[in-house]
């Protein structure tokens, strides 16, 4: 049996092909899928052909290869239906609709330890943020916020918004965002976000300075979060954080050079900046946390957040070319793009 896959054939430029599906092992099952969601982030830098020579394409997910050697699939958000099952697996799962970490294909085969049931309570459609929200839990967890201080998330992307929702939830002085897309500002004042500002404008990020300093070179930021994937926004960080600041680096900046400025005040204010990445659970935490109890903690946040609502297009998988497109120009309002197998 043979699925119709998405393949980047070279930079910025992907294709419709085929994938060979292998016949069922006694531990594997056949997806049928409902919906794939393009990450604007990591896609992007995958479709522009900024990924890092020789680094693989996702440490957690085997069937994405070793490296990005063209063609080659990339995706890792697909949501649908259980439609066939290996000799081993309960019968019970047919029909059952389940997340798993795949590439855009319209039928996956999958391991049973692959795939994640979706809860009867949430959606498909908002099952495909399980990767953002599960992303945003260890970005918080890593920041370790703690009472009435003063935050920054800098990146509204899905990702971002992600993380604000979930820093609504704790008691801060502030908690502040900032993005250069004024839809993606009022969606993050809409989930929680004191204020939010254009990173770009001059005038909005010297009033944040004035509000975080107010003449006192001892306040400032006691954490920032840099998700936007613009190296500049770190350096914004760093001018707005205080003595002792917690920094936390969850961009991916692929094969883009980080020119950061380490020359002003990051020394004499002792800035820490902690590397962030769902990958793997940072080791002073694992003694409470797990990959399993994360995946539990993301699927509780995903149903309070309900962030179906980010999905602002919708294409055919013949579409391919412009979602790609679209995505990485961050373009037409988008925010999130999914493609509908139905």
């Amino acid at each position: 049996m043979k699925a119709r896959a998405i393949h980047h054939v070279a930079p910025r430029k992907v294709a419709i092909g085929h994938a060979s599906l292998r016949p069922l092992a006694a531990d594997e099952v056949l997806i049928r899928t409902l919906y794939s969601a393009i990450s604007s982030g990591t896609e992007s830098l995958v479709f522009e052909g900024r990924l890092p020579a020789g680094l693989p394409l996702d440490a957690r997910i085997a069937r994405l290869g070793a490296g990005a050697s063209y063609p080659f699939a990339y995706g890792y958000a697909l949501v649908g239906e259980i439609v066939d099952a290996g000799a081993q697996v309960d019968r019970a799962w047919l029909q059952r609709r389940v997340f798993a970490f795949h590439p855009h294909q319209d039928y996956a085969v999958a391991p049973m330890r692959d795939v994640v049931a979706i809860p009867a309570e949430i959606e498909p459609l908002a099952a495909l943020f399980l990767p953002n929200v599960e992303s945003a839990v260890g970005f918080v967890l890593d920041a370790e916020p703690r009472l009435d201080e003063r935050v920054l998330v800098l990146g509204q992307g899905v990702v971002g918004l992600l993380t604000v929702a979930l820093l609504a939830e704790f008691p801060l002085e502030l908690l502040a965002s900032a993005d250069p897309i004024a839809h993606r500002r009022e969606r993050s004042r809409a989930l929680g976000a004191h204020c939010a500002i254009d990173s770009t404008d001059a005038a909005q990020c010297a009033a944040l300075r004035e509000r975080l300093f107010a003449g006192r070179d001892d306040d400032g930021l006691d954490l920032a979060i840099e998700l936007s994937g613009n190296v500049q926004a770190l350096n914004q960080a760093i001018e707005l954080a205080g003595f002792d600041a917690r920094i936390v680096v969850a961009s991916w900046y692929g094969s883009q050079p980080a020119a950061i400025d380490l020359g002003g005040h990051f020394h004499r204010r002792r800035l820490a900046l902690v590397s962030s990445q769902v990958s793997r659970i940072a080791p002073r935490l694992s003694g409470r946390w797990n990959r399993r109890r994360r995946l539990d903690s993301a699927w509780r946040a995903l149903g309070r957040i309900a962030p179906q609502r980010f999905v602002t297009h919708h294409f055919r998988f013949d579409d391919c070319q412009r979602a790609f497109e679209l995505v990485s120009a961050r373009g037409d309002g988008v925010l999130q793009a999914v493609f509908e197998y139905r």
